[in-house]
């Protein structure tokens, strides 16, 4: 068992990215402000997104998508995205790789 802190730091600083876990899937904490962006990129994985806090507009393979607290994102490896906040945001993403 192994309890990972992520704890909320936006008020300190601006968007943060951190590799929380890797084993045979790689969990990251991002957090963003409103308006901060990630560009465009791909991973080699299957890929989920937990919205924890916030709300964010991811555009997959050109069609956009808002999630939030209350969905979960799944993307299939090598799918082109982005994502902006549109809300502070503090979001999980796990890649789990083929």
């Amino acid at each position: 068992m192994n309890l990972v802190d992520t704890p909320y730091v936006l008020e300190e600083k601006e968007k943060q990215i951190t590799n929380v876990l890797k084993e045979d899937f790689d969990m990251l904490n991002i957090q963003l402000r409103a308006g901060e962006e990630v560009k465009e990129h791909h991973a080699n994985a299957n890929v989920l997104i937990v919205v924890r806090r916030g709300k964010v507009q991811f555009t997959v393979e050109g069609t956009e998508h808002v999630v939030t607290t209350e969905n979960i994102l799944h993307m299939k490896p090598l799918e082109k995205h982005s994502l902006k906040a549109l809300e502070d945001s503090d979001i999980v993403v796990t890649k789990i790789s083929l």
